[in-house]
């Protein structure tokens, strides 16, 4: 994960990386109740905050995610969601939650949440795992706090 982050001075970054992450924090105290209200009071569009919003972070932000929410399409067979479990346990994720939707034309959407607080590797590491079990398709990291 330390290879993924490089320390730069803000004054050489775009003003617009530093709104995303004020927008971030006024909706995590309430001073906003949504994303179009935050980002007008900062001055960006809802599309910056969106492209940057899990991208940009303070300095005392960086430690290692604790939670995570991913998401997947699976084929319909027996078996496939038990070894998607598998490869997370095999990463030390605890499972928080599982929602899984009906079948459609034999795959169902998955949605898992993940408690990563004994992981020792970048998420990024375990949506590729997903992603390479036969049958998931669509793999994505929705969100990391």
């Amino acid at each position: 994960m330390k290879n993924n982050y490089i320390i730069v001075d803000k004054k050489i970054l775009p003003e617009c990386y530093e709104k995303v992450i004020e927008a971030r924090t006024y909706l995590a105290e309430g001073v906003y109740k949504d994303v179009s209200e935050a980002v007008k009071a900062v001055g960006i569009s809802r599309s910056t905050y969106y492209k940057y919003k899990d991208f940009v972070f303070l300095p005392n932000d960086i430690s290692p995610h604790r939670k995570a929410l991913v998401s997947f399409n699976l084929v319909h067979e027996k078996g496939k969601l038990g070894e998607v479990l598998q490869v997370l346990a095999s990463f030390d994720a605890s499972i928080l939650t599982i929602t899984q939707n009906l079948p459609i034309n034999g795959k169902a959407h998955v949605l898992v949440s993940l408690d990563l607080t004994n992981v020792k590797c970048a998420v990024e590491e375990i949506i590729r795992s997903i992603s390479v079990v036969k049958g998931t398709s669509g793999t994505q990291l929705v969100a990391v706090d």
